[in-house]
């Protein structure tokens, strides 16, 4: 279970109101019973419910375990963001499946479009949807869902910086796929589109940028779909499955 703030050994903290809840409401803990907390440090720290309350909980760290699930393969998605709950399943899954990192992309055929206050309550909503495939996978490091950029500037950001990864973009104009490709020495970037696909100026711009086509299979994929697809072929060929 997540906790926001330190954890030490011997210490009691009170759960906020959602981990209460769930502690409560879902997990059905009571007094004494045992529980496993986070708080992103990359550490597992063992607790004891010591009060079950209908509105809090309060509980007391026993013990630190440093226990590394990260995946070997360091990789950071651009996804554009996708409408309902399309977006909340790619970050989920793509937690699940081990990134480090997602950055939420606004690309010009993307459906949804959200403005300045709307897209703040969207991030805050997939952070925790983050925090919480952290919870249900077991990692102890949460991955960073940073704040939401138009594409362009995005690729203007990382166009001049230099790092020893490669950089993919998911296309069905990709000459060839994964299979084809050595194990990348440092980082991936994955670029993956809207429910549209990425438009030809802005493929141009990510391949400025860098980026290298790839598709997957012949088939096309929804955008839900394909960075899953291409972060578990990934983990299979280069990571940790």
């Amino acid at each position: 279970m997540y906790f926001s703030g330190g954890l030490e050994p011997g210490h009691t903290c009170s759960l906020p109101p959602p981990q209460a809840h769930h502690a409560v409401r879902v997990l059905r803990l009571e007094t004494g019973d045992a529980v496993t907390l986070f708080n992103g440090d990359g550490a597992d720290y063992d607790a004891v419910v010591e009060r079950a309350g209908r509105e809090s909980v309060t509980v007391k760290v026993l013990g630190r375990r440093c226990v590394e699930r990260e995946s070997s393969l360091e990789i950071v998605l651009g996804q554009a963001v996708s409408i309902g709950e399309r977006m909340e399943f790619t970050v989920r899954k793509a937690v699940e499946l081990g990134v480090a990192a997602i950055q939420p992309l606004a690309a010009e055929r993307s459906v949804v479009r959200l403005g300045a206050e709307r897209a703040a309550r969207r991030i805050a909503h997939w952070r925790a949807v983050a925090i919480a495939a952290c919870e249900q996978c077991g990692r102890n490091r949460v991955p960073a869902v940073e704040p939401l950029l138009e594409l362009h500037e995005w690729l203007a950001r990382i166009a001049g910086a230099h790092d020893h990864g490669v950089r993919l973009m998911l296309t069905p104009r990709g000459a060839g796929g994964l299979r084809e490709r050595p194990k990348p020495a440092g980082s991936v970037m994955l670029l993956a589109g809207p429910e549209g696909g990425l438009a030809p100026e802005e493929e141009r711009a990510a391949e400025r940028a860098g980026f290298q086509p790839v598709r997957l299979g012949p088939r096309v994929l929804r955008t839900e779909t394909a960075a899953l697809a291409a972060l578990a072929a990934m983990q299979a060929l280069w990571g940790d499955f």
